[in-house]
């Protein structure tokens, strides 16, 4: 069987950086205001010092009272830190099911609308038993790897493997402990199911299944650890607050480069690959925007006002982009599609994603806009460039979103954009340290994933022979069908 092999990157972003208006520093005048005291007359000041006098023992006495009151004061606090809270319990409880959400049925069916009937069993089955592996394997060693002390790139694979010294009594924060574990055990699971629809329709199973371990272990956990961990690019002070460099570079990246490894689908080019089912892949958009609230607004890990900036940056992103997406697509083709629409929904939400917890509503505008309306060349005309059949454009949208939304999170977190930045935030320092990042993950991901899919080649083999991918793997891989004729 031919394969392609990654010929080199032809590819050339260029980055529009908007250089806005330096904030005014305000001056403020304190003019200092003297106050006279006149000496009191010499009996009043004799009869003060008795006064006085006479005081002495009252105040001796409540010396004593005062001395205690300290430390009582400072072991509240101490205990406060260490209490949990209800109501960010609550919220964490559901924003963990809300992710979920956005994998299964979410993400199951919007890949599963893209491709054609005789493979969507495939994809379904694909999205459901990758994520609920992944789950697994974060509960043995993947969250102690990312959550412990280590180095700049792991934590410790043993320190909470098989999530050891974590009881119902341990807290995170404000929330137990096992709560934070099963609300990142999510964003594991739907990062490396993200990848499945960019080789999807050719693949074998048992071939995404040991690529789905090794680009976990080595590509997802790392990455994870460096940015949110206390690793490399955490300590560098790059803005990623839901998951920009962590979930959607990553996953679109390695698909990129997945969908090469694997090679196209037979006829692409050739004829029309069209999706079999676009209702299900705009149902399947409109779950991913109600579960992305748990995914961005759950990551202030409270009920707080982060929170809330997170939730209204995520509908007023999403719905900018589903217009800049819809202008665009109505410009360039004559027609806006629903496909279209929905795509530019998860592009709204991809580019928001590093964003959300710190840019203004005007700037998750402004990303949004942006994210939608470069998608629309990142699935056409980049794709195009790349000459690669990326089946669910998990390339063109999360990865192309998620550069766009990392870059200009670096520009609107600027407090004179309406941000939340420090006062002595730079715009050009905070960008270069997100290009850094980007760059970064893009090399750390392309090169574990070839590694991975290297080794899933010489075990298994990558691709379904030619006669199982025309039959559809539905039947040939998993021996049954979605539609009976």
């Amino acid at each position: 069987m031919k394969t392609r092999f990654l010929a080199g990157w032809k590819t050339r972003f260029y980055s529009v950086c908007l250089m806005m208006l330096v904030s005014a520093l305000a001056t403020t005048a304190f003019a200092a205001q003297a106050q006279e005291t006149a000496a009191p007359p010499a009996e009043e000041a004799a009869a003060a010092v008795a006064a006085a006098a006479d005081a002495t023992a009252d105040a001796a006495a409540a010396v004593g009272e005062a001395a205690a009151e300290p430390a009582a004061a400072e072991e509240a606090p101490a205990e406060e830190e260490a209490s949990l809270d209800s109501g960010d319990t609550a919220w964490m409880l559901t924003s963990t099911l809300l992710v979920l959400l956005m994998i299964v049925p979410g993400l199951a069916l919007f890949y599963g609308g893209l491709v054609r009937s005789k493979n969507v069993l495939s994809v379904l089955s694909q999205v459901l038993v990758v994520a609920s592996i992944v789950i697994v394997l974060w509960a043995f060693y993947g969250y102690s790897a990312v959550f412990t002390e280590g180095n700049a790139f792991f934590g410790s694979f043993t320190e909470k493997s098989f999530l050891k010294g974590i009881g119902v009594d341990t807290l995170s924060g404000t929330i137990p402990e096992l709560l934070f574990v099963a609300f990142q055990s999510t964003f594991a699971a739907i990062t490396t199911a993200l990848i499945v629809g960019a080789f999807a329709e050719r693949i074998k199973f048992k071939a995404v299944l040991l690529f789905s371990v090794l680009w976990f272990t080595f590509s997802y956990l790392p990455m994870a650890h460096i940015v949110w961990g206390g690793g490399y690019l955490g300590e560098l002070g790059a803005i990623d607050f839901a998951g920009g460099t962590v979930v959607h570079i990553n996953a679109g990246v390695a698909g990129l480069v997945g969908a090469y490894f694997v090679g196209k689908r037979l006829g692409f080019g050739q004829t029309a690959l069209k999706p079999h089912n676009v209702p299900f892949t705009f149902i399947g958009a409109a779950l991913l925007w109600i579960g992305w609230f748990g995914f961005n607004a759950g990551s202030a890990a409270a009920a707080d006002g982060t929170a809330a900036l997170a939730f209204i940056n995520t509908i007023l992103a999403t719905s900018a982009a589903v217009v800049g997406w819809t202008l665009v697509e109505a410009i360039s083709k004559g027609k806006p599609s629903a496909l279209g629409a929905a795509s530019g929904a998860v592009a709204g939400l991809v580019g928001i994603t590093p964003a959300c917890g710190t840019v203004g509503p005007l700037g998750a505008i402004v990303i949004g806009l942006a994210a939608g309306a470069i998608c629309v060349w990142g699935v056409t005309g980049l794709k195009k460039l790349l000459n690669v059949d990326d089946t669910a454009d998990v390339f063109g949208v999360h990865g192309v979103g998620g550069i766009v939304g990392a870059v200009l999170t670096g520009v609107f977190t600027a407090p004179s954009l309406g941000g939340t930045g420090d006062a002595d935030f730079s715009i050009g320092s905070q960008v270069w340290i997100q290009v850094v990042s980007i760059g970064f993950t893009i090399v750390w991901c392309a090169v574990v994933t070839v590694l991975a899919l290297l080794v899933a080649k010489l075990v298994f083999g990558l691709r379904v022979n030619e006669e199982a991918e025309r039959i559809g793997l539905d039947i040939s891989s998993h021996g049954e069908s979605a539609y009976e004729v």
